[in-house]
């Protein structure tokens, strides 16, 4: 009975009203954060200074450089990727090789997977940042801080009047659905996937490069991508699969 319950069918149908319930928990918190948290907390990293903290004794940019390592993974992946596929000429990965190598391809697939929700929502950013003059005229990121632009344009690319790109936050995306995979296949690695992943994620708003509520959904993309993605390589450990 208990095998009858948990065929690939089963499993997968679970995944889908679990992935169902998470959308629905993860899309109130943005339209909460949307209507009521954003605006404050940018204002406030902005009016603070936040972004300029720096550790005393080295004047380590601390929160800049947390946001140093999604875009470095991203790059690297589909190398670690292609590396392990050429290892598996030399027999079965072993757990942890079959891990990292379906976190790559679920980093990757998250950071797609925004890019397209980004150019359908085509949200405002906190601030600005790029130099419009060193990337031409119009290609900047309209933003509240700089042009007082809040809210999302659905389905505009950017192509006239800069990047709009805000929501969901391609950082939180990688980041998380690079952490899911570990976190369900080796649950062992857990407090590791706290300790890396928070810190990031809290540093993008620190930076003011994305709203709370952008990270709540980038990190609800990840977080789903990487689900999906333990799933289809079946790297649930014994007692995940039963539940």
């Amino acid at each position: 009975m208990i095998a009858q319950l948990n065929t690939p069918v089963d499993l997968y149908r679970r995944l889908f009203y679990r992935t169902l319930v998470a959308l629905g928990i993860g899309l109130t918190a943005v339209v909460i954060s949307y209507y009521f948290v954003d605006r404050p907390v940018a204002f406030a990293v902005h009016e603070h200074q936040i972004a300029k903290t720096r550790i005393t004794s080295y004047k380590i940019p601390v929160f800049e450089w947390l946001t140093y390592p999604p875009p470095i993974a991203q790059t690297w992946s589909p190398l670690v990727f292609a590396l392990l596929m050429v290892r598996r000429l030399l027999g079965p990965l072993r757990r942890w090789e079959k891990t990292l190598l379906v976190a790559c391809l679920s980093l990757m697939v998250a950071n797609e997977f925004r890019t397209s929700i980004g150019d359908i929502c085509g949200r405002y950013w906190p601030d600005t940042w790029f130099n419009v003059s060193s990337i031409g005229p119009g290609r900047n990121n309209p933003s509240l801080i700089g042009d007082g632009t809040y809210g999302f344009h659905p389905f505009y690319l950017g192509s006239i009047g800069g990047d709009i790109g805000s929501f969901p936050s391609g950082h939180s995306a990688r980041i998380v659905g690079f952490a899911a995979v570990w976190w369900i296949a080796i649950p062992r690695s857990r407090a590791l996937c706290v300790v890396v992943s928070v810190p990031m994620l809290l540093s993008l708003v620190a930076m003011n490069y994305h709203f709370v509520s952008d990270v709540i959904a980038g990190s609800l993309l990840g977080g789903i991508v990487g689900a999906y993605a333990v799933r289809m390589a079946r790297l649930e450990p014994p007692s995940v699969a039963k539940t």
